[in-house]
């Protein structure tokens, strides 16, 4: 069965307590302790894995999480082409997408890094490679590292269905088994890329006043 691979990220508004954690439990926890923390480390971390392993979900939960509390952060991901000077007033900079960096960006968060570090400022970053198979500056490589490192884990089949079916119940939508084969079989199974879909299929439900079913989902994609 053809697999429709959706070009689609996150969906809006990730938080820490909305992260299914599975086999990441370790680095939820270890997420949650800091960011409630009002006095919180300056050691790094680092989480790398797969794509759809949750790794920018975190990163955008742990930004969130510190705006609630009124601080403002650094942010800087692949598609950054003109990142800003480090900012003394950030509680922390978050770091994504690390293996795409190229050469100014690599300058950046290099440069971000040793002021984190000199301020006593948290360093939360990214990437799909451990610290050591990382294609980057050797001076920003071996930083990445030498923290906190957790290794993230891609979610089994019945973990993502469970995320859809605690998500879709937040939201007061039912996914019935035949809805959720379908989605998991025709769509992509990156986990970033179903939160979005369901995202699609409530606004779109809502929209004609129907319930979540394969015609719908056939006919929101004909509509597109």
């Amino acid at each position: 069965m053809k697999q429709i691979a959706l070009d689609i990220g996150l969906a809006t508004g990730p938080t820490l307590s909305r992260f299914f954690a599975g086999p990441n439990e370790a680095a939820l926890k270890h997420l949650q302790l800091w960011a409630g923390n009002p006095t919180r480390s300056p050691v790094p971390t680092y989480l790398w894995g797969a794509g759809g392993s949750g790794k920018t979900h975190l990163l955008k939960a742990a930004r969130e999480a510190l705006r609630e509390q009124g601080a403002t952060v650094g942010w800087l991901d692949a598609g950054t082409h003109e990142p800003p000077e480090f900012n003394e007033a950030w509680a922390a900079v978050l770091l994504d997408e690390v293996h795409l960096y190229t050469a100014v960006q690599q300058h950046t968060a290099f440069n971000w890094f040793v002021n984190a570090q000199t301020h006593q400022r948290w360093v939360l970053a990214a990437g799909e490679l451990p610290p050591a198979d990382l294609r980057l500056r050797e001076d920003l490589r071996t930083r990445l590292g030498w923290g906190h490192v957790f290794h993230l884990q891609v979610l089994s089949e019945p973990e993502r269905r469970a995320v859809l079916r605690q998500e879709a119940d937040a939201r007061g939508v039912f996914l019935g088994d035949e809805v959720m084969d379908f989605m998991l079989t025709r769509f992509s199974r990156d986990l970033g890329s179903l939160m979005q879909l369901l995202d699609q299929l409530d606004g779109y439900a809502l929209q004609t006043k129907r319930a979540i079913t394969i015609p719908l989902i056939k006919s929101m994609l004909e509509n597109e």
